[in-house]
């Protein structure tokens, strides 16, 4: 039995430049051809064009089909990687289907940073892309901290909102009220959560990256009042939390896990 080039395709429910392509790389060989110049394929074309076939639905990468198929002494380790890898990606989709019915139960923004969907809507653009970025500088354990740090924000709302709103060219009397009412929470912060001080064990980069990329984006992505207010809170946050210190009156509240 001989089947042209279509037929053998339709038989291994694939298609012609399929074929082709395995020709091109050398992994199945250019077959006999008719008087007129049409290939004809065997069964043992057919078995191999089979082959090839099932590995690729198993996701063996065309350029190591040919070792595999031969049997070669580096297939066992090519499919325990080739295992690790889909163990790698199954992984990625549930956490995908995860997210995205979280997403729909909180509707929340698509592409709101992940692990923040239960507060994202609620989020400015400019607090959505600081912690977008955050997600690349800090660790898992620095990531869930800040969730609650901004879930508690985002239930107190009122100082968040005001400072979102917050005009370049905000009078000293809006900024100064602005940082002192920011600042309580800061202070409080820094007392839930002592690695704010000094972050380094939770950085995913370098310190330098961080750094540059932190600062870089506060300007960016406020404007100079909003970031006059920040830096005012955090000063106050800091001078309370001396004051505190000094008299005995710092309270650590838990975390809520």
């Amino acid at each position: 039995m001989a089947w042209s080039t279509r037929e053998l395709a339709e038989l291994a429910s694939t298609t012609v430049n399929t074929i082709r392509h395995y020709h091109r790389l050398g992994l199945i060989e250019e077959p006999e051809r008719r008087y007129n110049g049409y290939k004809l394929y065997g069964v043992r074309d057919l078995v191999t064009l089979l082959r090839i076939r099932r590995l690729v639905h198993l996701g063996v990468p065309l350029a190591q089909i040919g070792e595999v198929v031969a049997g070669g002494e580096s297939t066992p380790e090519a499919l325990r990687e080739l295992d690790a890898e889909l163990a790698a990606s199954i992984a990625r989709l549930r956490q995908a289907r995860a997210d995205i019915a979280t997403i729909l139960r909180e509707n929340a923004p698509a592409d709101g940073p992940a692990g923040f969907e239960s507060v994202a809507s609620a989020l400015s653009e400019s607090d959505s892309s600081i912690i977008h970025i955050y997600t690349q500088l800090y660790d898992a354990d620095a990531l869930a901290d800040l969730r609650r740090m901004v879930e508690v924000d985002v239930d107190a709302g009122a100082v968040g909102k005001a400072i979102d709103a917050l005009p370049a060219d905000a009078d000293e009397a809006t900024r100064t009220r602005l940082a002192e009412r920011l600042a309580p929470t800061l202070a409080q912060n820094l007392i839930d959560y002592p690695w704010l001080r000094d972050p380094v064990k939770h950085l995913a980069r370098s310190e330098r990256v961080t750094r540059q990329t932190f600062v870089e984006a506060l300007t960016e992505l406020y404007n100079p009042a909003q970031l006059d207010v920040l830096e005012r809170a955090g000063i106050l946050a800091q001078q309370r939390l001396q004051e505190d210190q000094q008299t005995g009156d710092v309270e650590q509240s838990s975390p809520t896990p």
